[in-house]
């Protein structure tokens, strides 16, 4: 059975790269009958929080990438680890060493000035027994490194970027253990996928270079090595890096809480980096476990492009019906202690001119407080005061005597609208653009058939009564 994994380090919020690659990990899970499972990498005492473990399970949850087993946390196995140092120890193909950090950086500077690629010289492995014992015994804790073969090629074929090769005397002998016992993801993530039976190991491509120390670990382990396969990074449009500094990358307060919704971020991250086979733009969760296929990833990166998440997220709030969107909505300080079914109004106006979801209260001002505006604006480029004020005073008497059927209809008030500018003998601009700057004091918004609807009768009169006084 397929068996795969994604294992985020609780040091920060769930990151949108992660995210990417936790879908298809989730995608190749499912497709192929397989699990997908959960794994903290919390061996970072000092920067692992339980608030960072909260915001990527609900972050996952959001999404609908839920996991299959009981989730794993690297902190509470670490006897499984020591077993397997006590092994590689007593084999001879790990041993300890004592070196400050202050002496390995000196070492390092040295040989880039050298041009000499760094690497740790592996003088600790020479220390005797009566050394070592002297060191432990003056209080020094040891770090344990992997004692590498020197002027070997490992090679492995990686699902996304084909045949890989690596020569172990680029890089020195690497620690697997810190001084303090807890183990460096190196070996714990290598036991921990042997003893989850995880078959791929499905991660961005910032991995690459760590693959071949971990082939090196299981195979001195004698452990049968997964398939491993190297997601390219998520990139800008100016194709640097992300940065958690300077870029919107917490699927959380970035996104969940600026108004996308899961299903938009699921399909534009299904699309960074790899293509279907037809030209189709939107997906299900279900339609892309069918589609998806590790072979169609792209080996170089992805751009984010945040209008075309914008757009994503636009198609399926139009898909929404405006009870689903209501009660996203509702909490919003604006909208809350409103009543409901003038909210509803707002939102079936608005639904179609909206990107996001926080958008439905930026884009809602007017509707709860009388806008301010130059009059200047209440005149159409091609009318007059004379017009414009005709215009209004019509459409006020009309809307008065409106019935409630009238009232309850946009395309019955759009009517009505196109019934003054017949009858009073003006032009579409000598009505509809003054009851719509007079109603929501913007040149561009909903109709003013659309306005009246939401506004109702009281409001929209009064509105432009107040605009007609403007004007004289």
């Amino acid at each position: 059975m397929i068996k795969v994994r994604i294992a985020p380090s609780p040091t920060g919020p769930l990151h949108i790269g992660t995210v990417r690659t936790a879908l298809f990990n989730f995608l190749f899970a499912k497709k192929h009958g397989g699990k997908f499972i959960l794994r903290f990498e919390d061996t970072d005492r000092s920067r692992s929080t339980k608030e960072y473990e909260k915001d990527i399970i609900e972050g996952l949850k959001w999404l609908g990438l839920d996991w299959d087993e009981e989730i794993c946390y690297q902190m509470k196995r670490l006897a499984i680890y020591q077993k397997y140092l006590e092994k590689l120890l007593k084999e001879g193909k790990v041993y300890k060493c004592f070196c400050a950090e202050e002496e390995l950086k000196k070492e390092r500077e040295e040989q880039r000035k050298k041009g000499l690629a760094p690497r740790y010289s592996g003088k600790c492995q020479t220390l005797s027994d009566e050394e070592i014992k002297k060191r432990e015994a003056a209080g020094q804790k040891p770090a344990y490194r992997f004692n590498i073969p020197l002027k070997e090629k490992i090679a492995f074929n990686d699902l996304i970027h084909g045949d890989v090769e690596f020569d172990t005397g680029l890089f020195g002998d690497f620690i697997i253990v810190r001084a303090d016992g807890i183990p460096i993801f190196l070996l714990s993530n290598v036991v921990d996928d042997y003893e989850m039976k995880i078959t791929h190991v499905i991660r961005g491509d910032d991995h690459l270079s760590n693959t071949p120390k971990q082939i090196l670990l299981a195979r001195a382990l004698g452990f049968k090595i997964p398939q491993y396969g190297h997601i390219p990074m998520i990139l800008n449009p100016d194709k640097t890096k992300m940065s958690k500094r300077r870029d919107p990358v917490s699927i959380t307060h970035d996104f969940r809480d600026k108004g996308y919704l899961p299903e938009a971020m699921i399909n534009f991250l299904s699309l960074l980096g790899w293509n279907p086979k037809d030209n189709r733009e939107y997906f299900t969760l279900s339609e892309l476990i069918k589609e998806f296929d590790l072979e169609e990833v792209h080996r170089s990166g992805a751009i984010f492009n945040v209008e075309k998440l914008d757009s994503t997220n636009a198609y399926y709030i139009k898909k929404k019906s405006d009870d689903e969107i209501y009660d996203w909505i509702g909490k919003d300080k604006l909208f809350e202690a409103k009543d409901k079914e003038f909210v509803k109004r707002i939102v079936h106006v608005l639904r179609d001119r909206v990107k996001r979801l926080n958008e439905f209260s930026e884009f809602s001002q007017y509707f709860f407080k009388e806008p301010e505006y130059e009059k200047e604006i209440l005149i159409f480029k091609k009318s007059d005061p004379t017009k414009t004020k005709k215009g209004l005073f019509a459409s006020a008497e009309s809307i008065e005597k409106a019935s409630e059927k009238v009232l309850s209809s946009v395309d019955e008030l759009n009517k009505l609208l196109s019934d003054v500018v017949r009858e009073s003998g003006l032009e579409n601009g000598d009505v509809f653009w003054p009851i719509r700057v007079a109603l929501s004091g913007l040149s561009a918004s909903p109709s003013p058939a659309e306005l009246i609807w939401v506004l109702g009768k009281e409001k929209s009169l009064k509105r432009i009564k107040r605009v007609i006084d403007k004007l004289t």
